[in-house]
């Protein structure tokens, strides 16, 4: 029979040392860029396309136009048949993918290049409002989630009377109350944010309640025997007991609510980076394009960095706010 070692980087739920840990979550990040990086720059991975740079004879190629390299090789066949100007190009991927040093330029032009269009707004006016409409969305919903997540938790009888309706409710997609909200709400960003809380409110009800009933009966038994009332076994019973569990879970929750951000943004007006993304996907700036994405994730993945800090120094004696 097999046996599992305990030394290397495949131990079974062995603690990683700081070094580890860098090392692993720097090669998270290095890997995937790594193949992109061979796929924008080894000509012979991919680069389905050839990027001119001279037209040649070829009356409808321009310099810095893209084309198919089938069609390039029969255009050039049939200059060279002709015995006219050929035309030449370097091979290249299509322009929905750009290299990583074009997205690199991109973080630091789109914050410096005027918009496109007159109707066009600034990336860093896209990404504020976003923030904004994630913030206020899951302001709202966690306002109304968490007290029901516990109570639902809490209590068997009121958790039958409304996870049913809540486990029916969260299989239906936020988006398709769009018009709805939009109807009821106006064009503006009130039916954003609601989209936000119909798609976070009801997971958050089920999860938080579900890390409600985690902990550990005796407390609650103690707490009974003692004499205590329902509102302080909530106040000072069920909650601090279940807090780092809470804190954790709207980490995870917070991240649910961005997922729906450009689901969000195209309901009534667009606007936010939503918008910035369709406008400079309508002029072929993918470089932009991507860059506004990858920016999405910095934002996210540094807030959830921020709240981890945050939750370990809270909470000390929860080793799972550790990893």
């Amino acid at each position: 029979m097999a046996e599992f070692s305990q030394t290397g980087w495949l131990a079974v739920r062995r603690e990683l040392s700081p070094r580890g840990k860098w090392i692993l979550g720097i090669g998270a990040f290095v890997l995937p860029l790594f193949v992109w990086c061979v796929v924008s720059y080894v000509p012979f991975v991919w680069h389905p396309q050839v990027l001119l740079t001279q037209p040649g004879s070829v009356d409808y190629f321009q310099p810095g136009m893209r084309v198919d390299k089938d069609v390039f090789a029969d255009e050039l066949a049939h200059a060279r048949a002709s015995h006219t100007a050929l035309p030449a190009g370097v091979p290249a991927n299509p322009v929905y993918l750009p290299a990583p040093h074009e997205v690199l330029e991109a973080f630091y032009t789109a914050f410096t290049t005027p918009p496109a269009s007159h109707d066009g707004v600034w990336l860093h006016q896209s990404l504020w409002h976003s923030i904004q409409i994630i913030f206020w969305g899951f302001v709202l919903s966690s306002v109304i989630g968490v007290p029901l997540g516990i109570v639902c938790g809490t209590y068997s009888a009121l958790a039958r009377l409304q996870e049913p309706f809540f486990e029916f409710f969260r299989y239906l997609p936020a988006p398709a109350f769009g018009a709805l909200m939009v109807a009821v709400l106006g064009i503006y960003d009130a039916p954003k944010i609601a989209i936000i809380v119909i798609g976070t409110l009801f997971q958050q009800v089920l999860i938080i309640a579900n890390t409600t009933r985690k902990l550990e009966y005796g407390l609650l038994e103690a707490a009974m025997t003692l004499g205590t009332t329902r509102l302080k076994l909530l106040t000072h019973v069920v909650v601090p007991g279940v807090l780092p569990d809470l804190y954790r879970d709207q980490r995870i929750l917070l991240g649910w609510a961005w997922t729906y951000l450009i689901v969000a943004e195209l309901v009534g007006t667009s606007s936010g980076i939503t918008w910035y993304i369709t406008q400079q996907a309508r002029y072929q700036h993918f470089d932009n394009v991507y860059a506004a994405i990858m920016m999405i994730g910095i934002i996210g993945l540094g807030t959830d960095l921020v709240l981890a800090f945050i939750g370990r120094r809270l909470f000390p004696w929860d080793r799972t706010l550790k990893a």
